[in-house]
C-alpha cells in the first residue's frame, strides 16, 4: 500500500481548502492509500486574518486522519515538523500552496523531507502569485518551490506563472467537483428554510467577500438589470470592503432586491443555497480558478463568469455566460439570460461533470496509476 500525506489546511480550520484535502484524503483511501493530512495547529495570526474566526464548529471528522501540528510562524516547529513527516517515509508528500505567507514554514518542511531520499514532494498549487499582490511576493514562491519534485495546479494562469518561476513538470487539470455537500434540495423548500422569497428568480454570489471577486462590480450592474423579477442574494463573510459594499447596496437603485446573507457559509447549509439559485454570478476582477464553479456543477446551476484565469474554461455557451469584468457588461448578460436554453443546459451539464472526477486528480498529484499502483 502506497503511503501519502498531504499537507496545508483542514480540520479544525475552515474554508475551501480545508474541505478540499479531507475531500481528496477520502478519494485517496476508497482507492487503498495509506492517507494522513498534516495541517496547522497556527495557520494566520489573527492579526492577520481578515475573518471572525479561522476554525470550524463540530467534531473532527473520523473518516480522515488530521495531524494538528504546523505553526506558519515559528521556524523551531517547522524544522521539528519537517523531521516528523520525513521520518513517515510516505511515497508522496503533497503540499497544498495558496499564498506566498506559506512559504517559509512550507518550503523548509519540504527541504527536510528531502532528507530522507524516497519521499517525492509535490506541490499542488492554487496560486504563484496572489490576486492581491505585495512586495517579496515572487522571492518567497521561489523559495517555495525549489525543493519540490513537480506541480499540480487547477489554473492556465497559475501553469504559466510557474513555468516562468522553474523547469520541472507541471500538470494543469481541472478542478473536481465538490460533491461531499450532499444532493439538491427542492427549489421551494431550499427557499423557504433560508426564509428566501419563493418567487422570482435568484441571483447567488457566493464566497468570502474579496476586492479581487468583484461585487461591487455585480451590485452596480444590477441598476442597468429588469429586477422586477429577481434577487441578489449575497451569501459570505466579508474579508474585504465591508463599508464599501453596504454603501453601494444602500446606493442601489434596486437596494430591495439585495438580500445579505454575509456571514461564513457552513458546509451543511451550502446545498441549500445553490439549490435556491437560479443563476450563480461570479463577477472577479481577477482569479486563477474558483471553488464555486464544482459547486455550480455538482448542482446544476447555470453560471455567469468573467473573463478572467480559468473561470471561462468550464463555462461554455450551453452552461451560461462569459463577460468581461465590468458593470455594463455583466448587466448585458443577466439581462440575455433569459433567453438561456435550460433543457440543453441540463444534458450538457451532466456529461460534463463526468469528466470531472476526484479519481483523476488523485493519480495527478499521487503519480501512481491507480491500475498499476506498485
Amino acid at each position: 500500500m502506497n503511503k501519502i500525506i498531504i499537507v496545508g489546511p483542514a480540520f479544525p480550520l475552515r474554508g475551501g481548502l480545508a474541505t478540499f484535502n479531507e475531500r481528496m484524503a477520502r478519494q485517496m483511501k476508497i482507492e487503498g492509500y495509506d492517507t494522513s493530512i498534516f495541517t496547522f495547529s497556527l495557520q494566520y495570526p489573527d492579526f492577520l486574518f481578515p475573518g471572525v474566526t479561522q476554525y470550524a464548529e463540530g467534531a473532527s471528522p473520523e473518516d480522515v486522519t488530521i495531524y494538528v501540528c504546523i505553526n506558519s510562524i515559528n521556524p523551531i516547529n517547522w524544522i521539528k515538523t519537517g523531521f516528523k513527516i520525513k521520518n513517515e517515509n510516505a511515497d508522496v508528500v503533497i503540499f497544498r500552496y495558496w499564498i506566498p505567507f506559506m512559504a517559509p514554514a512550507l518550503g523548509t518542511i519540504a527541504r527536510i523531507i528531502k532528507i530522507n531520499k524516497h519521499s517525492e514532494v509535490v506541490a499542488l498549487v492554487d496560486n504563484a502569485l496572489p490576486h492581491e499582490k505585495r512586495w517579496g511576493d515572487k522571492l518567497l514562491t521561489t523559495y517555495f518551490i525549489r525543493p519540490f519534485d513537480r506541480f499540480i495546479t487547477m489554473s492556465g494562469k497559475v501553469l504559466n506563472d510557474l513555468k516562468a518561476m522553474t523547469s520541472k513538470p507541471i500538470r494543469l487539470i481541472s478542478h473536481p467537483l465538490y460533491d461531499n455537500f450532499g444532493d439538491k434540495e427542492d427549489i421551494k423548500s431550499a427557499r423557504q428554510h433560508l426564509g428566501l422569497p419563493e418567487d422570482g428568480k435568484i441571483l447567488l454570489f457566493f464566497g468570502f467577500i474579496r476586492k479581487y471577486k468583484g461585487l461591487d462590480i455585480l451590485i452596480k450592474a444590477l441598476d442597468s438589470v429588469d429586477m422586477s423579477d429577481k434577487y441578489l442574494l449575497i451569501a459570505g463573510e466579508y474579508y474585504a470592503d465591508e463599508q464599501e459594499i453596504k454603501s453601494l447596496i444602500q446606493q442601489s437603485g434596486v437596494k430591495d432586491r439585495i438580500i445579505e446573507h454575509t456571514h461564513f457559509i457552513n458546509n451543511d447549509e451550502v446545498r441549500w443555497y445553490f439549490s435556491a439559485a437560479d443563476i450563480i454570478i461570479q463577477p472577479y476582477r481577477n482569479a486563477t480558478q474558483s471553488g464555486v464553479t464544482p459547486l455550480a456543477y455538482h448542482f446544476e446551476v447555470p453560471m455567469i463568469v468573467t473573463d478572467v484565469g480559468a473561470l471561462k474554461d468550464l463555462v461554455p455557451p450551453e452552461l451560461g455566460k462569459v463577460c468581461k469584468p465590468d458593470a455594463d457588461d455583466l448587466a448585458d448578460s443577466i439581462n440575455s439570460m433569459k433567453d438561456f436554453d435550460i433543457t440543453s443546459f441540463k444534458k450538457v451539464i451532466r456529461t460534463e461533470k463526468q469528466k470531472l472526477s476526484w479519481e483523476v486528480l488523485v493519480q495527478a498529484v499521487t503519480g501512481i496509476n491507480p491500475e498499476n499502483p506498485n
